[in-house]
């Protein structure tokens, strides 16, 4: 007889970890299936969180990219958002859908996940674990090694490709029997239960937010840009400021083809970018904010910019605080 394959929808997190470990303890050959998002929050050294946690597992990890249609599915889910912009029960769908074309690909005999019974209010209590199960087609089929016994059995315990006996009845949102069991692993490299997902944090919500109210056609380079720098809305204008010399290069390289950039010719201070319509006006505030944040001492002060080279200049009055803040992305539009 060949030997048993799964599928493990893999995000790094402890409980992917976990589940995955189990399913191996079964002698189950297990193929990690990862989603890259535009939203994931990258490790210091550059890795994906599973593909750091991966590391530690002896299994293969297969990682997709599909962030177009990731963005696409975000600006309108079918079952909503958290508390900010998370749609967590339409992302897990999404990315369920993904892997069942992957097991399809790789002939998996079937698909588990991490998910524990109520631990995610959104998205892991037992209505959405049977939307998630219905939107994908996997009705009966899904198994979820961390809180398989208090579930039905799926197709898989049932035609024992699993040992439901050897998997476990973890629920809430208490993490202790997952740090139990994975001290009984022997795991001890693996993120806080934070999460790592921008679209849970608040502040990256507000700029995505304004971002999806502004512009119709988003690209995985205008959420990258989120990330970095200061944001501010004049009308249909964008402006983005640095706040040090590594955030300054990142955004001369995210600089779309018709964006302007603004740059003080002899004191220190941050590159700004500008999108939208390059009026007067836009020009003006861009050319302000970036004096705002130089280090210039003076009440006037020359800043030039340009789309391709600094060709150009302005000389601005450096604005006042309250002038700058009500500029900001997310909490007023003008």
């Amino acid at each position: 007889m060949s030997r048993v394959k799964a599928v493990s929808l893999f995000s790094g997190g402890l409980d992917s970890i976990l589940a995955t470990q189990l399913i191996l303890n079964q002698g189950i050959e297990v193929i990690a299936f990862n989603v890259k998002t535009p939203f994931g929050i990258p490790k210091k050294d550059g890795l994906s969180e599973a593909e750091a946690a991966i590391k530690h597992l002896d299994v293969p990890l297969k990682v997709v990219v599909v962030d177009k249609e990731y963005i696409r599915m975000l600006r309108k889910p079918k079952y909503g958002y958290g508390r900010n912009i998370n749609p967590c029960i339409d992302c897990k769908i999404f990315i369920l859908k993904q892997a069942v074309r992957y097991a399809k690909e790789v002939g998996a005999d079937f698909l588990f996940t991490g998910e524990v019974l109520g631990e995610r209010p959104m998205s892991q209590h037992g209505p959405a674990l049977r939307i998630i199960e219905e939107e994908t087609g996997l009705r009966g089929q899904l198994l979820r090694p961390l809180s398989a016994k208090l579930l039905p059995e799926t197709v898989a315990e049932q035609s024992g490709l699993v040992d439901r006996s050897k998997l476990m009845a973890i629920s809430g949102r208490s993490r202790k029997p997952q740090f139990q069991l994975a001290r009984e692993f022997g795991i001890t490299n693996y993120p806080s239960p934070a999460g790592g997902c921008l679209l849970t944090c608040e502040e990256y919500s507000k700029k995505l937010c304004d971002l999806f109210e502004h512009k119709k056609n988003v690209s995985s380079i205008d959420v990258a840009l989120l990330r970095f720098g200061r944001h501010f809305r004049l009308g249909g204008n964008k402006i983005v400021v640095g706040r040090n010399e590594v955030e300054n290069k990142v955004l001369l390289s995210l600089k779309g083809k018709g964006d302007y950039f603004f740059e003080l010719p002899d004191i220190v201070g941050p590159i700004t970018i500008l999108q939208g319509v390059k009026n007067r006006s836009a020009i003006q505030r861009a050319a302000q904010i970036t004096a705002f944040y130089s280090d210039a001492k003076i009440e006037k002060v020359k800043v030039c910019y340009g789309k391709d080279v600094l060709d150009r200049s302005i000389v601005v009055v450096k604005p006042i605080r309250s002038e700058v803040d009500e500029l900001r992305a997310g909490m007023k539009t003008i």
